[in-house]
């Protein structure tokens, strides 16, 4: 599936027409042409490999899944591979869609997978028509600038859901396996937006040189707003993932100090479970002894376990082992 539109002096002026028109469009003065691919293969690009000259390489990184955030630089145009997400609420688990593009002079082309919502970044495009005077630049800007609020909006919902699991944490009914489930769900889903995110500084910061020629410097503003959104993101991130770590230190730490607490408990009753058996155990000797077999020796004997047993809680009690 191919979607393409003709900008002509910031206008947009036709929608739908052949890849095979892109060469005729481009060499008018004042026009921008935009091409998108879904899921295509190499045979797919091979007319837009011809119309715009680009290179064999570019051509198979954009076939071919797993590349890193990455803008390489060719000798008739540039090649942008990024990463858009979405965090699963209640799984935690992070989901992404590569996309790439193709960006000439006077022609952007993306490639993506059907999960990501091009339509997103056309309202984007469609909502700023004043910017659009300025070309592929503007084209640029849409995409990354939509990508890039996805991956901010990302690092929002985890540090939003990680608050949840902070109130179970100190819940008063324990929920320490809900705790580290979720814990290493977020650890995962940080690990891998961070390699999503870090490399993105680097791709924008690029963008921002001024010896590109594709890049209309007029545009510079809003690309230094993007790469202020990355900047944001990735310290973001990183703060996250610390505080994940902290998350299941301290989760360990009050797993710790609650067998404590009931080691202690448990001692403590053990001690005054073991004064009465250490009475009656005296009490039932076989020989004599004070008070044997009379009623005032076994009012002795119960005396001293009640004392001795009072004692020892009241005083357990005021240490707070019980």
């Amino acid at each position: 599936m191919v979607t393409t539109r003709l900008y002509k002096h910031g206008a947009l002026v036709a929608e739908g027409f052949p890849v095979e028109k892109i060469s005729d469009h481009i060499v008018e003065e004042g026009c921008t042409v935009w091409a998108d691919f879904v899921s295509p293969t190499e045979a797919d690009l091979a007319a837009i490999e011809e119309e715009l000259n680009l290179h064999p390489l570019a051509i198979e990184d954009a076939v071919h899944d797993h590349q890193r955030p990455k803008l390489d630089r060719y000798d008739s145009h540039l090649f942008l591979a990024a990463y858009a997400v979405m965090l699963d609420d209640e799984s935690g688990k992070l989901s992404k869609t590569e996309v790439k593009a193709f960006i000439t002079a006077h022609a952007l082309v993306t490639v993506h997978g059907p999960e990501f919502d091009m339509d997103r970044v056309v309202a984007r495009w469609d909502r700023d028509p004043d910017l659009a005077k300025h070309g592929v630049a503007f084209l640029l800007w849409g995409l990354l600038d939509e990508i890039v609020d996805g991956h901010f909006e990302t690092v929002q919902q985890l540090d939003t859901a990680m608050e949840s699991v902070e109130d179970a944490l100190f819940d008063d009914r324990p929920r320490d396996k809900e705790v580290q489930r979720r814990s290493f769900e977020f650890r995962k889903s940080l690990v891998e937006l961070r390699r999503v995110v870090l490399p993105m500084r680097e791709v924008v910061n690029t963008v921002l040189r001024r010896d590109l020629e594709a890049i209309d410097p007029q545009m510079a503003p809003y690309f230094q707003d993007v790469y202020d959104h990355v900047l944001r993101a990735t310290e973001w991130t990183e703060s996250l993932r610390d505080l994940v770590s902290t998350i299941l230190d301290t989760n360990l730490n009050i797993q710790s100090n609650r067998m404590n607490l009931i080691m202690k408990k448990v001692t403590s009753w053990a001690a005054i479970i073991a004064v009465p058996t250490a009475i009656t155990g005296f009490f039932g000797q076989n020989l004599a002894f004070a008070g044997f077999g009379t009623v005032w020796g076994a009012w002795l004997s119960v005396g001293l376990i009640i004392v001795a047993s009072a004692a020892l809680y009241v005083s357990f009690k005021r240490r707070d082992w019980l």
